[in-house]
């Protein structure tokens, strides 16, 4: 059975400003001067957090009698957001019953946008990947609309027999800066794309409601919304996606921060190293040109081959007769030993903590994620990551910050652009 999108979780919400994490150990309660809705995504919040959590549980933690909560949880229940499962195990009386948010049968699109290659997925509203595929990524970004008609009508035909009626929206992550009020791509060096409206045209194509955003914030929103428990006790975070490029999302109270153009956290495009090679951004010695993944790759080839790569931003190729490896590869051989791949990696490690150093200085999170590909591998990276940082803060308490891997190496821009859409749904609603 599919069970049809609760509107007013979905649309009520101002889903195209800034979304604010409701903070469920620190929350006041609506009044009858302020919607009901309020009140209501606080308990599916609480839901979604403590999940099975039964109705009693509920009311202790919003410090409530049973009876004002009720039928709150009734209304989630009857539009197939919530469901009951099971029943908990007392030591008298009734056996209370739990609730959880309901995933079955609520689909989400997603589709991570690359240089080269891009992927599309589906996956369920709490970022579980059932099923994806992959389609060259097309050189202007007019063709893009049309291209993703055909790759989601062919996903849904092969994988979600319901199709579109079974689906939340759609969520596309891109490597760039994106205006989320209009939808508008600002800028993206990698694909050399610059000011192009897509939301609503691929709105129109697919036929779903379309969210689109930065690769590094919406990564930074799939760990406030898809991992509660991993961000329970702090809600100041910043996300360091290594990439193509480097982006950094930036959380506080549970909201992210985009600035005035919607460039807040481009610290991959701050210089380090005035000798070091060329970025895409035509200067010289960014954070992206000396810890991206084709960075890494470049590294691994001139320690390998003994032939230095070029740095003034040219296309890095190995010596004749041989094929370059993608991150991947460099990867997995850096898991067998090989010392070429190992030192790359540790060297990339050295240049992240590096760039680490000045988001740590600046913004004072109180935790650093750090995902892509190359957190396969994390305990060659963690330790030069970590000195790095230390060698370039200037507190004890700067100096520890936490610094993490992200859970999901191999999905986490599909997870972030499944928080896209999703995140809507439970984000804190304007009280005036």
């Amino acid at each position: 059975m599919i069970y049809p999108p609760d509107e007013s979780l979905l649309t009520h919400a101002p889903e195209f400003l800034p979304m604010r994490k409701i903070n469920t150990r620190n929350f006041r309660l609506a009044t009858r001067s302020t919607p009901r809705e309020v009140n209501r995504r606080i308990v599916l919040n609480l839901i979604r957090e403590y999940q099975p959590i039964s109705r009693a549980e509920l009311a202790r933690r919003m410090q409530v009698h049973r009876g004002t909560m009720t039928p709150l949880v009734r209304e989630l229940v009857e539009s197939g957001v919530v469901f009951e499962k099971g029943t908990a195990a007392t030591a008298r009386g009734r056996r209370p019953t739990l609730l959880c948010v309901r995933t079955r049968g609520r689909h989400v699109v997603a589709v991570d946008i690359r240089p080269g290659r891009s992927v599309i997925a589906l996956a369920d509203v709490s970022g579980h990947v059932s099923a994806r595929e992959s389609f060259e990524t097309p050189e202007a970004p007019e063709d893009l609309p049309d291209l993703l008609a055909t790759e989601v009508a062919s996903l849904l035909r092969e994988h979600a027999p319901e199709g579109i009626d079974g689906c939340q929206g759609l969520g596309i992550v891109l490597p760039g800066m994106v205006d989320r009020k209009t939808g508008r791509l600002i800028y993206a060096p990698r694909l050399g794309w610059r000011d192009v409206d897509l939301r609503a045209v691929v709105a129109q194509r697919v036929g779903m409601k379309c969210y689109i955003e930065s690769a590094p914030i919406a990564c930074a929103l799939a760990r406030l919304w898809l991992e509660p428990d991993a961000t329970r006790t702090v809600n100041s975070f910043a996300y360091v996606s290594i990439s193509d490029g480097i982006g950094v999302g930036l959380a506080f109270n549970g909201e992210m921060l985009r600035g005035e153009g919607h460039t807040a956290g481009e610290f991959g495009h701050v210089p380090l190293d005035a000798n070091g090679p060329e970025c895409v951004c035509g200067r010289i010695g960014c954070w992206e040109s000396l810890a991206c993944n084709s960075a890494t790759v470049d590294r691994y080839i001139e320690l390998s081959t003994g032939i230095p790569t070029p740095k003034n931003g040219a296309t890095k190729r190995p010596a004749r007769g041989t094929l370059r490896p993608g991150i991947d590869e460099v990867v997995r051989r850096a898991r067998g030993g090989e010392p070429a791949a190992v030192s790359a990696l540790v060297e990339t490690g050295h240049h992240i903590g590096k760039g680490l150093a000045l988001v740590v200085n600046a913004f004072n999170p109180g935790r650093v994620y750090v995902g892509g590909e190359i957190t396969a591998v994390w305990e060659l990276l963690e330790g030069p990551i970590r000195d790095a940082l230390a060698a370039s803060t200037i507190t004890d308490r700067a100096r520890a910050t936490p610094v993490l891997p992200d859970s999901a190496p191999a999905e986490y821009r599909l997870r972030g652009a499944v928080a896209l859409v999703t995140a809507p749904g439970y984000a804190a609603l304007a009280v005036g």
